[in-house]
């Protein structure tokens, strides 16, 4: 069996002056040669013709490889200016593949509110074979510098955090990790997306997404994508894809990179979307607390600024009780309640219910009273008038 086909970019293959849209929209995806069709084609195949044993034009069975998801993987990996990237059939075997790097007593430091699915894979999966955890505020760098976690492996950072909305300076983090050789920084940098945020560029050494959210972008697929510098761990990354298999289909890839294509525009929308949102709950006499970073009294604002070109579409907020946040949550009749996010279309949900009840009782267990927005790119005033009654009904 060959080596299973990822990316490799060779340097110079991406014009340097190109933009953000135009990678988004041409890298890996040069017109078909046999027809000249100018979207990549869905290779629905799960073996190819070979012209002598052992001798094919580059793919031979389509877990180990398949043009479709090569030209995603070529794509996502320009957009985050990765050398690599490797694609997965969800984030979480995403996540998977990277945390089999590790072995049995190795130790991973994650945020103090981390994803829940995040938490229940380290903790709840890997837990159960030797790897260690630890929770810690990565808002402040020095501290976990001075109370540096032996064996610690890898380094795990959302930034901003589901869901929550805290910001973690990548740069700052990732100073303290490269004092440690024998560790790793990653970054799940699903909220932010690469459009507003390219953490290999502030010393992170991967970059994770579920691009099930943002990068797809329509509700309509589930994957995961994962972006690095370092040959080792694509090395890694692809044996793992191939050995375990849990890959993307060819139309799970078409429509990924579909929806990359738009990721721009979608996101200025969302951006400014959000900000209407935001000034709505800072205003609103029911509301408690706002959580955008794009709201100078955010305490990451400054980080957010420097590293993020926005603050993005995802917008939480308190409101003082579970019952009060709950009624808001099943009282919206355009933000549609469901969990997920990323999408055109606005969703909400009470993250302590929904998403993060795997996070009950533990160290990152979420406010009772929290509600989640995915501010989607419907109109605006729509927007505001649906929350506006939701929240007119707490009493």
């Amino acid at each position: 069996m060959t080596e299973p086909v990822t990316t490799r970019p060779e340097d110079g293959e991406i014009p340097a002056g190109w933009g953000f849209s135009t990678k988004a929209i041409h890298v890996g995806q040069d017109p078909e040669a046999t027809t000249g069709a100018v979207t990549v084609p869905v290779f629905q195949t799960s073996t190819f013709a070979q012209d002598a044993v052992g001798k094919h034009s580059g793919y031979e069975y389509a877990r180990t490889g398949n043009p479709t998801r090569t030209a995603l993987q070529t794509a996502l990996a320009a957009l985050e200016g990765a050398s690599f990237g490797v694609s997965f059939a969800s984030g979480l075997a995403a996540e998977d593949a990277i945390l089999r790097l590790l072995e049995p007593g190795d130790h991973v430091v994650m945020g103090n509110d981390a994803y829940g699915g995040t938490f229940r894979l380290i903790s709840k999966v890997f837990g159960r074979v030797g790897i260690t955890w630890s929770a810690h505020d990565l808002t402040d760098p020095s501290a976990l510098d001075a109370a540096w976690p032996d064996n610690t492996k890898l380094v795990w950072v959302e930034t901003p955090t589901n869901p929550l909305l805290t910001v973690v300076d990548i740069a700052a983090v990732a100073a303290v990790t490269a004092r440690r050789p024998e560790a790793r920084l990653v970054v799940d940098n699903t909220f932010a997306t690469p459009y507003l945020q390219q953490p290999l560029a502030y010393g992170a050494d991967v970059v994770v997404h579920s691009t099930t959210k943002y990068l797809g972008g329509h509700s309509d697929v589930v994957g995961g994508f994962v972006a690095t510098d370092d040959a080792e761990v694509h090395d890694h990354l692809a044996f793992v894809q191939n050995a375990v298999g849990a890959v993307p289909a060819p139309w799970d890839c078409y429509l990924t990179l579909r929806g990359a294509k738009t990721l721009a525009v979608r996101m200025d929308r969302h951006n400014s979307n959000a900000a209407r949102i935001v000034e709505l709950l800072v205003d609103h006499p029911k509301v408690h607390r706002v959580l955008w970073p794009g709201l100078e009294s955010h305490p990451g604002h400054a980080a957010a600024k420097r590293q993020m070109s926005g603050y993005g579409g995802m917008v939480s907020f308190t409101t003082g009780s579970r019952e009060s946040a709950m009624l808001v949550a099943e009282s919206t009749e355009l933000f549609t309640l469901a969990e997920s996010l990323g999408a055109v279309e606005s969703l909400i949900e009470h993250p302590g219910a929904m998403t993060h009840a795997s996070a009950a009782g533990s160290p990152l267990e979420v406010p009772e009273d929290l509600v989640r927005l995915s501010v989607g790119i419907e109109d605006a005033d729509d927007l505001v008038a649906d929350l506006t009654q939701a929240l007119d009904r707490i009493p």
